[in-house]
């Protein structure tokens, strides 16, 4: 069951600070790879859009399901949007049936149905310098990062790993490291990745952040390696994609605090589920701990943090989980 955004009165009074449910006109449709499309996205009257932080997403309704899109432009003062979507076909445990809808559906002069920008991996402000790591599809939200350092002036890594190819921006990110924007690091395979990671983490000086996005293999060695860099936590940044399959968990609790309702909540069944049955609306979109949008506010309880969006900061605090994940033991939500 996915929620849509509920109509309510915008408090906005600019059509450019709008972010709900609305139709944006498809301008362009680039095919970058063989598998890999680019649409470009405006107002149909023209208007300037929403700006966003680097690393943003939007929720594209495709076709029958919602799904996130990383933005690739810097950002600021945008008169499109731009997304650039892998096709991912049946039988792929991460396809949804969106990404062949839209390859297959939308062309220019076609309309689509969007929410956002949102932002969960955009830079620190007070990051001195930046190194961004991209695998595949995961080049898209980098590609962002790396056009807002340009644009600002921000020193840049970048890491881009991809089968020989397959580079969907390639030559986007070698165009920024032409003109002294970023400094562009390529490899094709995991073992040179591997080697290139370790030493680019290594040479990086005080004051860096880095960020990564790409399939789970990269960011398990970027994160390993990270660590035994040395660096802390709190500067490894990653957005993921596809995730791990989780265990079924243990049953467990929960008391909804508006109502006091206790729901049982078997193993093998999310928290988001029994809400949702129990006819609590909870938006939602992912159902893999990888989006966000069922973030839910937590009074007290023991909390199993099963999510890839929460801070190390924000999962201590025991004040909020990712109910379509995470678990946990005589959990009150405060719903």
């Amino acid at each position: 069951m996915n929620l849509l955004a509920v109509e309510s009165p915008s408090v906005h009074a600019h059509p450019s600070s709008e972010t709900r449910l609305r139709q944006l006109a498809v301008i362009a449709v680039t095919r970058l790879t063989e598998t890999i499309t680019h649409f470009e996205c405006a107002d149909p009257a023209g208007g300037r859009l929403v700006s966003y932080e680097p690393g943003s997403h939007l929720i594209v309704t495709a076709g029958a399901v919602r799904n996130t899109y990383s933005l690739v432009g810097d950002g600021v003062n945008p008169l499109s949007y731009g997304i650039s979507v892998l096709r991912r076909e049946p039988g792929d445990p991460a396809a949804s049936g969106g990404s062949a809808w839209l390859h297959d559906t939308l062309h220019v002069g076609s309309t689509v149905m969007v929410e956002g920008p949102r932002s969960l991996f955009a830079p620190r402000t007070t990051a001195r310098r930046s190194l961004l790591v991209a695998g595949g599809i995961g080049v898209t939200p980098i590609l962002s990062h790396a056009r807002a350092a340009a644009r600002w002036g921000r020193p840049a890594e970048v890491v881009y790993v991809y089968r020989t190819g397959h580079g969907a921006h390639v030559d986007d990110l070698r165009e920024l490291a032409d003109s002294g924007a970023i400094t562009l690091f390529e490899a094709h395979n995991q073992t040179d990745a591997a080697a290139l990671l370790r030493d680019r983490l290594a040479a990086q000086p005080m004051g860096t952040h880095a960020y990564a996005c790409g399939p789970v293999s990269l960011l398990d060695t970027y994160l390993s390696l990270g660590q035994e860099a040395g660096w802390p936590a709190e500067r490894l940044h990653s957005e993921r994609f596809e995730v791990p399959p989780q265990q079924p968990g243990l049953p467990f609790t929960a008391t909804i605090a508006s109502t006091g309702a206790r729901l049982e909540v078997p193993a093998g069944v999310s928290l988001l589920d029994a809400l949702l049955e129990h006819g609590v609306p909870v938006a939602n979109l992912c159902r893999r701990g990888v989006c966000g949008e069922c973030r839910i506010p937590v009074r007290s309880g023991s909390i199993e943090h099963r999510d890839y969006v929460l801070s190390e900061q924000e999962k201590s605090a025991h004040t909020s989980m990712l109910c379509c994940v995470s678990r946990g033991d005589e959990i009150e939500v405060d719903l």
